[in-house]
């Protein structure tokens, strides 16, 4: 019993002490993620008639380009 609760104790601290070094990764992540998610429901709407497939690789391919940044905030003032 002892033993089990000082790895929990373990593992807690180690997640606790790389949190701060990770937490800008987990933040790309989510970006990358909802603008993936953004382009895909817009292509969806598209009068190009893309199948699912052709919808997943051209939102992959604009969510890894990189825009300026007044696209980008631009793009952000719309979507919201």
């Amino acid at each position: 019993m002892r033993y089990r609760a000082a790895m929990i104790g373990l593992l807690a601290l180690t997640l606790l002490a790389s949190a701060p070094q990770l937490a800008p990764s987990y933040c790309r992540i989510a970006t990358s993620a909802r603008s993936f998610h953004d382009y895909f429901r817009t292509l969806e709407g598209s009068r190009t008639g893309l199948n699912p497939v052709e919808r997943f690789v051209f939102s992959l391919m604009l969510t890894n380009t990189q825009s300026p940044p007044e696209a980008r905030s631009a793009a952000q003032d719309r979507t919201s």
